[in-house]
């Protein structure tokens, strides 16, 4: 069941309880009331009536009459006053009664008082207020005067108001039972609105937020709900993003080792299989010994470029471009030489405030894309001059619909053959963040089946 049903329900009950207890609180005094207004004025009548019989007769000689004369006066004098209400009582004795109602072993002294005394008697279903009193006669016998009055239709008016009283609570316990539920519905729906927005947060609409605009409490659970959508959202988003960190980290780490790890296959190979002189051996032991402390360097540099640790590895310092340019040549020497690729190199740039493991990464990065791109027999220029870098190749060139896309991590040209190179589509998305640590930026320009050239813009 609903909540807004169950409070409603609840409430109505509430409404129909208080309700019915209040109007039968009221019902029973107002039918008290008007039942002692009713003895109050029948008794009124017997005394105007009793003081009026008594003064006939003290002013009439009974004793001259006959017994029939008696009797008839006394007909004669109920008659007037009332024939069909009042008994004459004498000394106990029933002198005369024209009511519909047999007085049966009457108990004189209750009637022969100088207040009224009244009592109700129910035959069937009929209700008989008996009220009586002396009758004030100086000199004379003792008379009572004895109201009998069927007051029936009082407690008939007392049923009907009942019965009227219990329509008029159906009734408006059935309007108000429709108002509660309309307007506990309305009241309600905002919870409704936060039902559904967390049911849509849980199945991983991570956007949603409950359209609520109340100025009540359930407006500041509201507010409240979706503040804590939104934190939700930011720690998963951020979640999400050391998650792709993490994989960029792991995937840039393996695109630069790859050099350095060629190179060193290269010298590895060369001490096995070839036999060198003293110094030649020394000289390739000297160059594993150097790209495996670079490589020590780099993967430290590369977590830090990635944000997984401080930036207290990258070390910005005065460097000979042209001293750069000759390591970057020397360490895809062998590279290109596998690929029979020329490497020219023109430097007329002076010293720039780099990083230099990081800085020969990004321009190894540049010449390794060229050597993927080129033929055997092609010519890759890396050069030098004020304030701009250029690695340009004859390759095969990129498309203008894709030159906007390359920068992006794990994006690839050529799918097939970069994965066939061992590639994993991060070389330029990690040039990106080399150049912009280093307050550069990159330029792409390309033409299919013409070549590309890559500028590094300070």
């Amino acid at each position: 069941m609903r909540l807004w049903v169950k409070i409603s329900l609840v409430t109505i009950l509430a409404l129909f309880i208080t309700s019915g207890i209040s109007g039968a609180v009221v019902i029973y005094h107002s039918a008290l009331y008007n039942r002692e207004k009713t003895i109050e004025n029948y008794e009124q009548q017997v005394k105007a009536t009793a003081y009026a019989l008594g003064k006939e007769l003290e002013n009439t000689d009974l004793e001259s009459y006959s017994q029939v004369a008696v009797n008839s006066f006394f007909n004669f004098m109920i008659k007037k006053f009332g024939a069909s209400q009042y008994i004459l009582i004498e000394k106990g004795q029933v002198v005369c009664n024209l009511t519909p109602f047999e007085f049966v072993d009457p108990d004189f002294g209750r009637w022969n008082q100088s207040e009224v005394y009244s009592a109700i008697q129910k035959n069937a279903m009929q209700y008989v207020l008996i009220a009586g009193k002396a009758v004030p006669v100086s000199g004379k016998a003792d008379f009572s005067l004895i109201l009998v009055q069927d007051i029936s239709y009082l407690y008939e008016e007392i049923r009907e108001q009942i019965l009227f009283s219990i329509a008029v609570l159906a009734g408006a316990a059935l309007a108000a039972a429709g108002l509660v539920f309309f307007f506990m519905k309305r009241i309600l729906k905002p919870l409704h609105e936060l039902q559904q927005a967390a049911k849509d947060i849980s199945e991983g609409h991570l956007a949603r937020r409950a359209d609520v605009n109340a100025k009540d409490e359930i407006g500041a659970m509201a507010e409240n709900f979706n503040h804590m959508a939104e934190q939700i959202e930011n720690q998963v988003m951020e979640l999400a993003s050391v998650s792709e960190q993490r994989r960029q980290m792991l995937g840039s780490l393996t695109h630069e080792l790859k050099t350095p790890m060629t190179s060193i296959i290269g010298y590895a190979d060369t001490l096995l299989f070839v036999k060198l002189k003293k110094e030649q051996r020394q000289c390739a032991l000297k160059h594993i010994h150097e790209e495996c402390r670079r490589l020590e360097r780099l993967s430290s540099k590369l977590m830090s470029l990635m944000g997984l640790y401080e930036n207290d590895s990258i070390l910005l310092e005065e460097v000979s471009i042209k001293e750069l340019f000759e390591q970057a040549a020397e360490l895809e020497a062998y590279h290109l030489k596998e690929k029979g690729i020329q490497l020219k190199v023109s430097c007329n740039m002076k010293s720039k405030k780099v990083d230099r493991d990081l800085f020969i990464s990004l321009l190894i990065n540049l010449i390794d894309n060229g050597i993927k791109a080129s033929r055997k027999g092609d010519v890759i220029w890396l050069e030098g001059t004020e304030n701009r870098i250029v690695v340009r190749d004859q390759g095969c060139g990129i498309s203008k619909e894709e030159i906007s896309q390359v920068r992006e991590a794990f994006y690839m040209v050529d799918k097939s053959r970069s994965r066939k190179d061992g590639g994993c589509g991060l070389g330029l998305a990690l040039c990106d963040k080399i150049a912009a640590l280093h307050n550069a930026r990159l330029l792409i320009e390309s033409e299919l089946g013409k070549g590309t050239s890559v500028s590094i813009i300070f």
